[in-house]
């Protein structure tokens, strides 16, 4: 019984990408993922193997590829990863005082009744134009100003009572200080 052997024979080549991939990472465990990572994308690739061509070559570009495919990936997570420390660096978290004023102006905001929270929220957070909005919420124009002007009034008002702590400012309504 004679065994025929298949054009797309990738058994036959696993030293060979194992030595390649050796060479490449220069860590065994590493080495037998990179493998790994280039056999699945060899299968998943497949049709793109020219019939006649040789095999090794093949493989061993995967190969080459999959590792290039990594460095970068691993690159751009290090440049983010750089990136977010030199903001968190920059960053500083609220005190205690402005955390509980945002509380308190979470809880107003989920306070207002649910037409003028949701008119609220597509317009001054989704950033939606008044039309868009009420396209979304399937209602006229003129309805959702009004939804949107009362539930600024309520936003106002409550800012008014807040005391001492009036550092927050609503963005499209009107300024305290014109009034």
């Amino acid at each position: 019984m004679t065994k025929e052997k298949r054009p797309f024979d990738v058994i036959g080549q696993l030293a060979t990408l194992r030595r390649y991939a050796r060479s490449l990472v220069r860590n065994p465990e590493d080495a037998e993922d990179l493998v790994h990572d280039a056999l699945v994308r060899a299968y998943e690739r497949e049709q793109t193997f020219r019939r006649g061509g040789s095999i090794r070559g093949w493989l061993l570009s995967v190969v080459h590829n999959t590792h290039v495919d990594r460095l970068r990936r691993s690159r751009s997570q290090a440049r983010r990863a750089e990136a977010a420390a030199e903001v968190a660096e920059t960053a500083q978290a609220a005190d205690q005082d402005h955390a509980v004023r945002l509380r308190q102006v979470r809880e107003a905001f989920f306070d207002l009744p649910e037409e003028q929270r949701e008119a609220l929220h597509l317009v001054a957070i989704e950033d939606l134009s008044y039309q868009e909005a009420a396209d979304a919420l399937g209602i006229p124009v003129g309805t959702l100003m009004s939804r949107v002007s009362r539930a600024r009034a309520r936003l106002r008002n409550f800012e008014d009572q807040g005391g001492p702590a009036r550092h927050l400012r609503l963005i499209g309504g009107q300024d305290n200080e014109t009034r």
